[in-house]
């Protein structure tokens, strides 16, 4: 491994991923996929949508929790036991903290109201999980590697937001 690729490894791996996602399954699926592609960052992941918004907002379950520290990117799921998945995003969008961190909604809905919501909502991507198992790991880590090392997004968690 070059210096270089070892820079950028480092630099990612203090990047944050919020897993948001009720089926084990496919939570543990996406932890192999980030295996399989080297993506060492810390996954934290909830199991339905208000465990999602206490552990983005410090409350509940998560209080206490250092809210000016987002994770970097949001994998949401859509049909999410308590709060559904597009009620979060509207909730994320709606709250400064929150409105312009990185969610990719990540789903098996091919539903074309789920997907045109999902974007009227404010979502930066929408992603349909693949049911092959390789394409499904293909997907994953093309996202995590777009969203963790070559997307720049912008400094939510700067001396603005405290």
């Amino acid at each position: 491994m070059t210096t270089d690729q070892q820079s950028i490894i480092t630099k990612t791996q203090s990047k944050v991923v919020l897993l948001v996602e009720d089926n084990q399954d496919d939570a543990e699926l996406i932890l192999r996929a980030f295996k399989k592609y080297h993506i060492m960052n810390e996954v934290v992941i909830t199991s339905d949508g208000t465990e999602a918004l206490e552990y983005l907002f410090g409350d509940g379950r998560h209080a206490g929790r250092d809210i000016g520290k987002l994770p970097e990117v949001v994998l949401l799921d859509l049909k999410l036991p308590k709060v559904d998945g597009l009620e979060v995003l509207q909730r994320l969008r709606s709250d400064e903290r929150t409105k312009h961190l990185p969610v990719v909604i990540l789903t098996s809905s091919s539903e074309e109201r789920d997907v045109v919501n999902g974007y009227k909502f404010g979502a930066n991507s929408y992603v349909q999980k693949p049911v092959d198992f390789t394409q499904f790991s293909e997907a994953v880590g093309r996202l995590a590697i777009y969203w963790l090392l070559l997307n720049k997004s912008p400094d939510t968690r700067g001396e603005d937001n405290k």
